[in-house]
């Protein structure tokens, strides 16, 4: 069998998702200090630790099989790229902001005006879909200085808790998408290695789903157990199995984490007693 070979970021917030998320996947990446390639040692995957901007390009020339890397980056540089997977972290925005002092109403003030970005593709996309002309500057790093030392009279970049803007006297006008990291796959990829990948994924999946949902065990007075059933998302059916108390069961079942406590207060109203919350490490279907 061959090695797959992998890009993630080098270094950064998305560089430790990454590299934890793949851990959680049962993957050991014997990685060092300033490292740029590392393989695991108990799976046929190799490890480049690329400049996020630099991802894409390697993935359209088949230099790596696969990256986790940035949606925004892969609309901006590799639309062609198949994702395979949403990551469901690294979740940013790819946003327009203007000075607080701009008195904004609509993207049609910002016809004719100076917008700095790093993403220069999809802000030309954006703003040609909106009968809007804009005079483009493209600019690396520090994007949000330029209103305030007159290079634009705009920007769009990525926000995330929107403190940088806020810091720099911005205002956020216009979402022009939402992004996350993403598992994309070259369109040079082998035969070979799409088996692995498909290995891989379907230890991602299985990590995702459970990260995604809670363990609960809970105790339920036999007539109520069709009433709590009847609320329980579960996969197939609750597992109910008698307790050593006469007229009562234990009934067990995976709920999504997003609805937590909306499903616990219905059980309780239900008649559940005693419920356990426990996290679930690996979901396999």
């Amino acid at each position: 069998m061959g090695t797959l070979k992998i890009a993630i970021q080098k270094s950064g917030r998305l560089n430790e998702d990454s590299i934890q998320i793949l851990k959680d996947a049962g993957i050991s990446i014997n990685n060092g200090i300033d490292q740029l390639k590392a393989e695991a040692s108990n799976f046929p995957l190799e490890v480049l630790y690329l400049r996020n901007s630099d991802i894409p390009q390697y993935l359209i020339d088949g230099v790596v099989d696969i990256a986790i890397v940035g949606d925004n980056l892969l609309v901006e540089k590799g639309k062609n790229i198949e994702v395979i997977q949403k990551l469901g972290f690294s979740k940013c925005k790819v946003s327009v902001a203007v000075p607080k002092t701009f008195e904004y109403n609509s993207v049609k003030d910002l016809d004719g005006l100076r917008i700095a970005t790093s993403y220069p593709n999809t802000v030309i996309d954006f703003f040609n879909s909106k009968g809007v002309t804009v005079d483009i500057h493209q600019i690396s790093g520090s994007v949000e200085i330029a209103p305030n030392i007159g290079l634009a009279d705009a920007i769009v970049d990525i926000v995330s808790s929107g403190s940088t803007l806020f810091k720099n006297n911005l205002k956020e006008v216009e979402v022009i998408l939402k992004s996350e990291a993403v598992l994309a796959v070259s369109p040079k990829v082998s035969a070979e290695s799409q088996k692995i990948i498909d290995t891989l994924k379907f230890r991602i999946d299985a990590v995702l789903r459970a990260r995604k949902s809670k363990y609960i065990l809970m105790n339920v007075p036999n007539d109520k157990i069709e009433a709590v059933s009847n609320i329980l998302p579960v996969l197939k059916s609750a597992t109910v199995m008698p307790l050593a108390q006469e007229g009562w069961s234990s009934v067990h079942t995976v709920i999504d984490k997003d609805t937590f406590w909306e499903v616990i207060d219905q059980l309780k109203s239900a008649g559940a007693e005693g419920i356990l919350v426990c996290p679930i490490e690996k979901m396999v279907l």
